[in-house]
Parts: structure tokens; C-alpha cells; sequence
């Protein structure tokens, strides 16, 4: 017996070795080339800046210097600046494309002062100032915009699951119940609710809160077949439910 359980412990144990070896390189070497592909252009332009140019720059060269990296670091990390949510994908092309013209922009005029003028420090502080002035204004103004957009879009997710968790699970009630008289009662709140505004108010989250523990009860009574209970907690859910949608018009207006 020994014998037969040995090959069984050996096996599962080399499962338990090799399962997680798998999935972390994949994550390492993604980091590594991206990493990787990052630099290629850091390397290149350093390389050609020194080899060509030399290390003895007045302040125009480096500032252009500073602004062409500054630029391109900006470039490398802008997805990082956005936030989760169904406008993620066009706020992340939008502020890429920001980012790409922005790094075009101050490449273009780094290397035209690098070559052209690299005497007229004042020109290239300026220039290169403004530039990058203008890409921060907007860069916080397409953040601030970003960040409103997702918290409309988290409450919005929020209204839609209060009215599908409670029209789901008022569904389920009605699956488990086969008293007609019980059935007609939950239909009726049914109907109040999945017909009720999607669109919500922060004034309504007690009386929300409030028809979602009438649910729970009623779920309670139903399994425990209390049909006084029922028709009380039915009655209660479908003047919240009411409650709610009128107090909604009100707030519409």
C-alpha cells in the first residue's frame, strides 16, 4: 500500500510546484520588454546627442535637453493617469494623442534650438516653458474631467444594480411562490419597481436602502410561508417603491 500511494503524493506535489511558475514569467517578461521598449529611444537620442555634440552644452541645449526627456517621460506614463471606466478608452486615446503632440512638439523644437540657435537660451526657456504650461493645463483638465466622468458613470452603475438587484431577486420570490393570492401581491411591487426612475438622487439612498431590507423580509416571510407577514411587507414595499418614484418628480423638477 506504500507503495501505491508513493507515485500519488509525488505527482501532486510536482503540481504544486510547477502551477505557479507558470504564470510569472509571463507578467516578468512583459515588464522586461516593455521596460525594453521604453529605453530604445532614450538610448538612441543620448547616444547621438554625445557622440555628436559632445558634453560641453550651454544652458539652451540643455534645457531643450531637459524638455525633449521631460517630454517623453510624460509620453511613457500618461495611461497611468487614467481612470477605470467605460470612458477610459477614449480618454486614454485622447490624452496619448496629448501627449504624443506635446512630445513631438517639444522634439521638434529641442533639436531646431539644439542646432539652429543654441545661443539663445532665453528663447528656448520660454518656448519650452509654455509648451510644457500648456500640456499641464491640459492634462489636469482632461484628468478633472476624466475623474468627473467616472464618478457619474459609478453612480449611474450604481442606480442600474439597485433597480436589477431588486427586481431580480422580487423575481425569485415569485419562481418560489405558488400561493396565487401571495403571487398577485409581489407581482404589484414587481411592477412598481422594474417601472420605477433608473435615475436616482443622493436624498433617496435611506428610502432605497429602506426597500431593499423590505425585500429581504419579504424573501423571509415567503420561505417561511407567513402570509399575514406577507401581504404586510408587500403592502409597506409597494408604498416605498411609490414613495420613491414620487419624490424623484420632484427632485426632476
Amino acid at each position: 500500500m506504500n507503495n501505491s500511494n508513493a507515485p500519488k503524493r509525488e505527482k501532486s506535489s510536482n503540481v504544486l510546484e510547477f502551477a505557479p511558475m507558470d504564470s510569472r514569467p509571463k507578467v516578468d517578461k512583459i515588464s522586461t520588454l516593455w521596460f525594453a521598449l521604453t529605453l530604445i529611444f532614450v538610448v538612441i537620442f543620448n547616444a547621438l546627442f554625445f557622440l555628436i555634440g559632445g558634453t560641453a552644452h550651454n544652458i539652451a541645449v540643455w534645457v531643450s535637453y531637459g524638455s525633449i526627456h521631460f517630454a517623453y517621460m510624460m509620453l511613457v506614463f500618461a495611461p497611468r493617469f487614467v481612470t477605470k471606466g467605460k470612458s477610459a478608452a477614449v480618454f486614454g486615446f485622447t490624452l496619448v494623442y496629448l501627449s504624443m503632440a506635446y512630445f513631438v512638439s517639444a522634439l521638434i523644437t529641442g533639436i531646431v534650438i539644439i542646432v539652429i540657435a543654441p545661443e539663445s537660451h532665453t528663447a528656448a526657456v520660454v518656448i519650452q516653458l509654455s509648451m510644457a504650461g500648456l500640456y499641464g493645463i491640459l492634462l489636469i483638465s482632461h484628468a478633472i474631467a476624466n475623474e468627473r466622468t467616472a464618478d457619474v458613470e459609478g453612480k449611474r452603475q450604481h442606480q442600474i444594480d439597485y433597480i436589477k438587484n431588486a427586481t431580480a431577486q422580487l423575481k425569485r420570490i415569485l419562481s418560489n411562490t405558488k400561493d396565487r393570492d401571495i403571487k398577485r401581491k409581489i407581482e404589484k411591487a414587481y411592477d412598481a419597481v422594474s417601472s420605477s426612475p433608473v435615475k436616482s438622487h443622493p436624498n433617496m439612498v435611506q428610502i432605497e436602502t429602506r426597500i431593499l431590507t423590505l425585500i429581504d423580509e419579504l424573501t423571509d416571510a415567503v420561505s417561511a410561508s407567513e402570509k399575514q407577514a406577507v401581504f404586510q411587507i408587500s403592502e409597506a414595499l409597494l408604498a416605498a417603491v411609490n414613495e420613491r418614484s414620487s419624490r424623484l418628480k420632484t427632485y426632476s423638477h
